[in-house]
């Protein structure tokens, strides 16, 4: 199993680990952002990353899942590869006006145990979004897994959350940024529109 160390050694060889002042896809802000997309790229990277991630994940949740389910676009590739190690299949979700649906053929069987993924979860917004999605399609969300947690354990998704790490990055809301983060031109690099 990858320390934490290590897993933030991957994220820094990719040049996943940004500094600077980013927008989340929660809106909030922060001085470091994580762009799994980066990490992900690498093959390899991604099927340590993934297989130390699925050794976190408790022997009994792992033999309960039917299927893998993520959010786009950031829990796409983490989510296929967490289904290619589970040897289950992996479908994603989509923001379509604002609200996250399957799309693409994809559907979810009555019942189906349902392991959600992300990249990251900072306030769970998008993970509690996906969980609904899952209930609306008849799906039974048993755990969440993502590669990193930034809301230190605080996030709460309504079932257990498996992390292959956890990192404290303070992000604030936009009326509240310290000064020398308000100095810095802000960049949006995730993929949700706040606007929606």
């Amino acid at each position: 199993m990858l320390s934490h160390d290590e897993v933030l050694g991957e994220f820094r060889a990719a040049g996943a680990l940004l500094e600077g002042h980013f927008i989340l896809s929660s809106g909030l802000h922060s001085s470091r952002y994580l762009q799994c997309a980066r990490v992900l790229m690498y093959p390899k990277r991604a099927d340590r990353l993934c297989q130390s991630l699925k050794q976190r994940i408790t022997e009994k949740i792992r033999a309960q899942i039917d299927i893998v389910a993520s959010p786009a676009m950031g829990g796409i590739v983490v989510g296929y590869e967490m289904g290619r190690q589970l040897g289950v299949p992996a479908i994603f979700f989509e923001r379509v006006d604002g609200k996250l649906v399957l799309r693409r053929g994809f559907t979810i069987a009555k019942g189906a145990r349902v392991l959600m993924v992300e990249d990251i979860v900072t306030t769970g917004l998008s993970s509690r979004e996906c969980i609904a999605g899952i209930v609306e399609e008849g799906g039974v969300t048993i755990a969440a897994a993502c590669l990193i947690d930034r809301s230190s354990g605080k996030a709460d998704l309504g079932v257990p959350l498996f992390a292959l790490t956890s990192l404290e990055i303070p992000a604030f809301p936009a009326d509240s940024l310290p000064p020398e983060l308000a100095a810095i031109p802000a960049v949006k690099p995730g993929s949700r529109d706040l606007n929606k």
